[in-house]
């Protein structure tokens, strides 16, 4: 039931970076595990100072109708009034506590051993 006026607020782990983007529609996705994100709004372009983490991302979402994030690489999601400025920032300082699941080499699920 999303309305036309509706914002969210998307943090989210990538490469070691905490990435926050502003989208029109989040929804838990068809792909288990996964949140889609679609819609992406950006500041007005007008403006005199030019923020470079929000010209970063522009850029590397340019063309991009919806991407799909992990849940373990979620931090929150949150609906908001009004979009504020996306940016990119290092994984550490507020973000210091968040990890990725720990993935253990060779360590998957066990095969049955049918004779």
């Amino acid at each position: 039931m999303n309305t036309s006026n509706t914002r969210y607020r998307v943090s989210f782990l990538n490469h070691g970076k905490v990435y926050e983007i502003y989208a029109r529609e989040v929804y838990q996705d068809d792909l288990y595990g996964f949140v889609t994100v679609e819609g992406l709004l950006f500041g007005e372009r007008s403006q005199v100072v030019v923020d470079p983490s929000e010209e970063r991302l522009r850029t590397e979402f340019e063309g991009v109708e919806r991407f799909h994030v992990p849940m373990h690489a979620l931090i929150r999601i949150d609906e908001v009034a009004a979009v504020g400025t996306p940016r990119i920032r290092d994984g550490g300082g507020d973000a210091g506590n968040v990890h990725a699941f720990p993935v253990l080499p060779g360590r998957g699920p066990t095969k049955p051993s049918g004779d």
